[in-house]
């Protein structure tokens, strides 16, 4: 079995809703990231990539249509580099970067791209559900036949709710990793530690041209007395502890990854960030649904001999701030290796691009702080998780 290497991570900006990238198709949003790479990169002939793995979770209308298929098309690839959108839901980009792994070490393939993009601006999380409602959880959602086997559809929201409930996490502690959350991203960013990883992006808004250069969502001031005075999202106001300034925001981005053999690498002389040394995923109880990440993270720690110490870097998806809290409780991991960038509650949480950003991200973290392991791990819609170890090299 050959080894699978992350050559170079690079993301859109993520632009808030209804913010910088309104007026943008979404199949010219998911070309933007492999415009990067093959600048970077420098493509030519043989090592033109075999094919392009886009996650999208809500592939209708502009995303519809097959978008890992037209954004290379876009890209102005020709016809020759086929592509696939694939959905895991939250999980999507992470996911199109693990199945370009696997096909790499299983030998099938030597050069991929693998990515993802999502427009909630222009295509509405749930667009694509029975009933226009963000919450996933009417029943016109799901089959009769599901009722069968499982006695209620429960939104993400509810059930980050319940976690904060099961493992007694107050509005005060799900606040503080927001609070962190926002600062991290602050510094990093003044630091220049998103500069290589996030490319610039025309745009065009009411006839005037601008590059879109920075994430717009982050609000890095923010404190612990001003998401206090935040109204509940999910519950009445004393019966829970989420809202909008403790959970993932909505923006707009693309992001994409080359991932490539050894032999590749060799051959066209690229030198790889980090080696793909696992994936994961598991599914998990739907009533609570995002607790994924605590068996992802300890199943693929003992299937390959580690222990959560000798993890240097934490990606955990901030779909919830309570996702995180309870995580950080079950699994003993640090919190000051975990995010250390800020995730999602700053920087948003575009759905089918989000994993693919964060694995990116762990890559660059690996090398800023000469960690060799970091570990990704996000939580998943209807009750999943994904996880996936990389190895500095």
């Amino acid at each position: 079995m050959q080894d699978a290497y992350l050559v170079d991570a690079v993301r859109t900006p993520f632009g808030k809703r209804k913010g910088a990238f309104s007026d943008v198709h979404p199949q010219d949003l998911a070309a933007e990231p492999l415009l990067a790479l093959e600048e970077r990169v420098g493509f030519a002939g043989d090592e033109d990539p075999e094919d392009v793995i886009y996650g999208c979770v809500t592939p209708i209308g502009e995303q519809g249509m097959n978008i890992g298929r037209l954004a290379p098309m876009v890209a102005g690839w020709g016809d020759r580099i086929p592509g696939v959108q694939l959905n895991r839901m939250c999980g999507s980009g992470q996911q199109a970067i693990n199945f370009a792994a696997g096909q790499i070490r299983g030998g099938m393939h030597d050069v991929l791209v693998a990515g993802g993009v999502e427009h909630m601006t222009r295509v509405p999380m749930a667009s694509d559900s029975a009933v226009d409602r963000l919450t996933f959880a009417d029943p016109a959602n799901v089959s009769e036949t599901y009722f069968d086997h499982f006695d209620e559809l429960t939104s993400q929201g509810e059930g980050a709710e319940r976690i904060a409930t099961q493992w007694e996490l107050s509005r005060e502690a799900v606040d503080q990793i927001a609070v962190d959350s926002q600062s991290r991203w602050g510094r990093a960013a003044a630091a220049g530690k998103y500069d290589e990883q996030v490319v610039p992006v025309e745009v065009e808004t009411d006839g005037e041209t601008r590059v879109v250069t920075e994430d717009e969502h982050p609000r890095p001031n923010t404190d612990m007395e001003t998401l206090g005075t935040l109204p509940l999202a999910f519950r009445e106001e004393g019966d829970g502890v989420i809202h909008p300034g403790n959970a993932s925001g909505i923006v707009d981005g693309a992001a994409a990854t080359l991932v490539a053999s050894g032999n590749a690498c060799e051959e066209y002389g690229w030198e790889p960030m980090a080696r793909i040394v696992d994936t994961h995923v598991v599914g998990v109880d739907p009533k609570t649904m995002l607790t994924g990440p605590i068996p992802a993270t300890n199943e693929i720690l003992a299937d390959n001999g580690l222990e959560i110490d000798d993890i240097d870097r934490f990606e955990v998806n901030e779909a919830f701030a309570s996702v995180i809290g309870a995580w950080l409780e079950e699994t003993g991991a640090d919190w000051e290796k975990t995010n250390v960038w800020g995730g999602a509650i700053a920087h948003g949480h575009p759905l089918g691009a989000t994993g693919a950003a964060l694995l990116g991200k762990l890559a660059y973290q690996l090398e800023d702080c000469g960690g060799q392991y970091g570990l990704c791990t996000m939580c998943i819609g209807f009750g999943q998780g994904i996880a996936t170890i990389i190895e500095r090299v």
